[in-house]
C-alpha cells in the first residue's frame, strides 16, 4: 500500500471513495443530514478549494482505497473527509493515512465527526484522540468549522490526546 497526496486528476476516485465510504453513515445519522451523494463532486471541489489536501491510501494495483484530508485553519490543522472503500475497511488503510497525516503537521489537531458515528469516534481514540464535551466543543466547531448550525447539535470534536496535555 502506498500512501501520497493525491492529485487533481483523482477527483472522481475521491469522490467514488468519500462516497462509498459515506454509506456507513446512511440511517445512523439524522435524515436531514443525510444527503445522496453524500458529497456532490461539486461539494468536493469546493472544500478542496477551501484548502483541504487530500491523502490517499492506494493498493499496489494504483486503486485508491481510502482518503482522508488535512486543512490548515488559523491556529490548528482539521482532519477532514476521512473515508475507506467498504470492502476495504478493516484493513488498518484509516489509521495509516491518520497517522501519515498527523506527521505532516506540528499544530494542534482537530477532528469533527457526527455524535452517532460511534465507530468514528473509537477509531479516533484508539489513535491518541480524546472527544472534548459541551460548550468547548460547540466553540471549536464555530471557530475552526463552516457547518451549520444544526450540525454543530449532531457533531463532536476530538483532539490530539498529547496536545491537550493529557
Amino acid at each position: 500500500m502506498e500512501i501520497r497526496a493525491c492529485t487533481t486528476s483523482e477527483v472522481d476516485a475521491i469522490f467514488d471513495v468519500v462516497n462509498d465510504g459515506a454509506n456507513a453513515y446512511r440511517g445512523v445519522i439524522p435524515a436531514d443530514r443525510w444527503h445522496d451523494p453524500y458529497m456532490p463532486r461539486e461539494e468536493l471541489v469546493r472544500e478542496i478549494a477551501a484548502g483541504v489536501v487530500f491523502s490517499g491510501a492506494f493498493s499496489d494495483a494504483g486503486q485508491l482505497l481510502g482518503v482522508m484530508g488535512l486543512q490548515p485553519v488559523k491556529d490548528v490543522t482539521l482532519i477532514r473527509h476521512a473515508y475507506t472503500r467498504t470492502w476495504a475497511q478493516g484493513r488498518g488503510i484509516g489509521g495509516a493515512l491518520l497517522q501519515h497525516l498527523v506527521a505532516q503537521t506540528d499544530r494542534p489537531v482537530l477532528i469533527g465527526t457526527w455524535t452517532a458515528a460511534t465507530w468514528a469516534i473509537r477509531f479516533y481514540e484508539r489513535h491518541g484522540f480524546r472527544v472534548v464535551d459541551g460548550t468547548e466543543k460547540d466553540r471549536l466547531l464555530r471557530t475552526y468549522w463552516s457547518i451549520p448550525e444544526r450540525q454543530i447539535e449532531e457533531s463532536i470534536v476530538l483532539v490530539q490526546a498529547t496536545a491537550a496535555g493529557t
